[in-house]
């Protein structure tokens, strides 16, 4: 069952904790899934059911600094004390080694959300043979001058105070403002999903809605213009089969501007088979929308594509 837990100790030295559901019948290929900030993986269950009765075998991961990973050099809201974007970037290939021997020969496909998404991007140009195909979604890899400003921002409070405390603005700046973007909204993180059930689900989480430290959002905008750089998409196989999802009401993204943004960059560095969809009626979190159904939909379809 994916709720049960398992753990890998991988080579970053970190206890990775993990969810994975087999596939049901003959399997077609292997979903790698990234979660988001301050959520974990347990939260992909319903993803990971749809995948797996059309023959996916799916493994999520804790990311460090979430969830039940653990680590010497972290806790909850950090990466790592030191060098976090590559630990975390580790942790992706030590997972996707972990499901490739068990899976002999199957294609394996990286699954990003938002946090992830940057993380899947990052790993992939890492690791440009390890993957077959790529998703992102609801990621903003485009903070424009804004996101420089706020690097500057972090850079000043880990003067006054240290790396490993909660940062007190880039919350206010991010969930903060998303929140009250949405007009109406009845609690704080309406901006996540239409589904009031959702949203209710996520704020009683104890492993939800924490804030990140300094160093972890520094490790973000890291992740963020290295990402989409031009020296990491040309690292990136040019037939890469990528599909690229946002929400037309996400405020994290621009209202799915920086999504089709990404896609014109990934196309413009000369990368062929790049799919961007658009659900005009989706906040951040798709895969817990009213009518995440079509969305999971197409997104199997256009896996059973790419994995042929």
């Amino acid at each position: 069952m994916f709720t049960d837990l398992s753990f890998l100790d991988a080579p970053s030295g970190a206890r990775l904790a993990y969810h994975h559901l087999a596939a049901t019948g003959t399997p077609r290929g292997i979903v790698l899934v990234c979660h988001g900030l301050a959520e974990h993986s347990r939260r992909y269950e319903g993803f990971a059911t749809a995948l797996s009765a059309r023959g996916y075998h799916v493994y999520a991961h804790d990311h460090r600094g979430h969830g039940e990973t653990t680590a010497p050099d972290t806790e909850i809201g950090r990466f790592a004390a030191r060098n976090g974007v590559a630990k975390v970037i580790a942790d992706v290939r030590a997972m996707r080694d972990l499901a490739v021997v068990r899976h002999p020969g199957l294609p394996v496909t990286l699954f990003g959300h938002s946090m992830g998404g940057l993380i899947a991007l990052n790993s992939a140009g890492a690791h440009p043979q390890a993957f077959q195909s790529l998703s992102v979604w609801n990621s903003n890899f485009n903070p424009r001058s804004a996101g420089r400003f706020a690097q500057g921002v972090l850079s000043l409070e880990k003067m006054l105070k240290g790396s490993d405390v909660p940062s007190a603005i880039l919350p206010k700046a991010t969930f903060g403002a998303w929140g009250r973007s949405i007009p109406g909204h009845r609690t704080a993180f309406d901006w996540l999903s239409h589904d009031p059930a959702e949203v209710d689900a996520y704020i009683a989480d104890p492993l939800c809605g924490f804030d990140a430290s300094v160093s972890l959002w520094q490790d973000l905008f890291r992740l963020t213009f290295a990402g989409a750089s031009p020296e990491n998409l040309a690292r990136l196989p040019s037939g890469l089969p990528v599909y690229l999802v946002g929400g037309g009401q996400d405020p994290a993204t621009n209202k799915g501007r920086e999504i089709r943004w990404l896609g014109r960059r990934m196309m413009d560095a000369g990368m062929t088979h790049v799919t961007t969809t658009i659900y005009d009626a989706m906040r951040h979190e798709t895969l817990n929308e009213i009518g995440r159904e079509q969305a999971i939909s197409d997104f199997v379809s256009w896996l059973d594509r790419s994995t042929t």
